[in-house]
């Protein structure tokens, strides 16, 4: 099944449409032109279009007689980022950057959207779901509390991620935990201030952290089975404002990854012990808050088998690697598939020019992808409407 032909001719469309959001990049809560972008294109192919859902989420149906029902997620939020490419169609807006692939991943299932509509071959309804806020923002999450799934009944949802280095015209997923879960911790350390000539005066925040530093460090080491994964990152350090003066206080931050819930509820709570330990001994108090990113993707084995035969289809078996090494990055659409079976898939961004990690002020979506993207998601639907896998 090569590319679907009647997308490889709008293959323009689907450039213009990426560039156009890539340069003028909105962050978590304020994708409005982006919204309004998609509402428009989704309506003039005649879908049917709600906005609002998430503050500035998009849901389009489509919808062919009586049957199944396939969700389609893809996120619209840019990073608070200054852009270092030069091209044309470069961000006009000052900290601000599509450096995800967001950009892309919005004019993917345009164009999928685009087919099904004039060309699609199915029997039941599809939802396009346009995100805001995947960014560390909580904009599935948000969805799903303001009803997505009680106002737009699914049997799957999937989503898709470009991923650079893996090459241009591949896919990869695999069935299980694929990305990692993310919560992230503040430790405000209190000690008692004094000059910097005379320590023994008082409790000093900064060797406490240094030491909380040190420590936590071991938790995963000395704690989780080596045949887990998990990591813990201290990613902040703030305290102290002159070269004479011990603060009174110390304010330590970071994130804690994992695909195991069970370890990542221990982690929390051992990060806990360990602090309020440390803290106890030199004689400082402490306050520790820690808040949910996201919980780890985890693939339905049915939902991944299908889209990987869907994929695999269009590249071949030999360019679809069906179990990926799960990797440490986060990603909220983790939430929906806590409440819905469904798989999530990279697809390639390539290895070479383009290819540079993502969060890179350098990075750009690969426009070569964009038509296979969108007969992935086409292709997809077809079969999910044809003949349901669910779990």
């Amino acid at each position: 099944m090569p590319i679907i032909a009647e997308i490889e001719s709008y293959k323009d469309d689907l450039i213009h449409w990426r560039r156009d959001i890539h340069a003028h990049p909105e962050l978590a809560y304020e994708e409005e032109r982006t919204s309004r972008l998609v509402s428009e294109l989704l309506a003039d192919w005649g879908i049917k279009v709600d906005r609002g859902l998430g503050k500035t989420g998009v849901v389009g149906t489509l919808s062919a007689g009586t049957g199944p029902s396939i969700a389609l997620r893809a996120d619209m939020d840019a990073l608070p980022m200054e852009e270092a490419n030069t091209f044309d169609y470069k961000s006009r807006h000052v900290g601000r950057m599509h450096a995800c692939g967001h950009d892309g991943h919005t004019a993917m299932l345009l164009g999928a959207a685009r087919y099904l509509a004039e060309h699609g071959s199915f029997t039941g309804t599809v939802h396009f779901v346009f995100q805001p806020a995947e960014e560390a923002a909580g904009g599935a999450k948000r969805m799903l509390d303001e009803g997505l799934f009680s106002r737009f009944p699914v049997d799957a949802i999937f989503g898709m991620h470009n991923w650079p280095g893996l090459e241009a015209g591949s896919f990869a997923t695999r069935p299980g935990s694929l990305m990692a879960s993310l919560d992230c911790f503040d430790i405000c350390i209190t000690g008692k201030g004094t000059h910097g000539a005379t320590p023994q005066r008082g409790v000093d925040p900064i060797v406490i952290s240094s030491q909380i530093i040190g420590a936590l460090q071991t938790v995963v080491s000395r704690n989780i089975d080596p045949n887990q994964s998990a990591v813990i990152s201290v990613t902040k350090m703030h305290a102290g404002d002159a070269y004479n003066v011990i603060p009174p206080q110390a304010y330590l931050a970071g994130g804690i990854r994992c695909f195991n819930p069970d370890i990542r509820s221990f982690l929390c709570r051992r990060i806990t012990e360990v602090v309020e330990g440390i803290c106890s001994a030199y004689g400082a108090s402490v306050e520790i808050n820690f808040l949910t990113q996201a919980p780890a993707v985890i693939n339905a084995p049915e939902s991944t088998a299908l889209a990987c035969s869907v994929a695999a289809e269009l590249v071949g078996k030999n360019n679809i690697d069906a179990d990926i090494t799960p990797v440490m990055v986060s990603e909220d659409f983790s939430y929906m598939l806590e409440e819905k079976p469904g798989c999530f898939m990279f697809i390639g961004n390539g290895l070479g020019e383009g290819g540079c990690s993502i969060h890179n002020p350098h990075y750009d979506f690969n426009d070569n992808v964009l038509t296979l993207g969108s007969s992935y998601w086409a292709c997809l639907v077809e079969e999910f409407l044809r003949d349901p896998v669910v779990g």
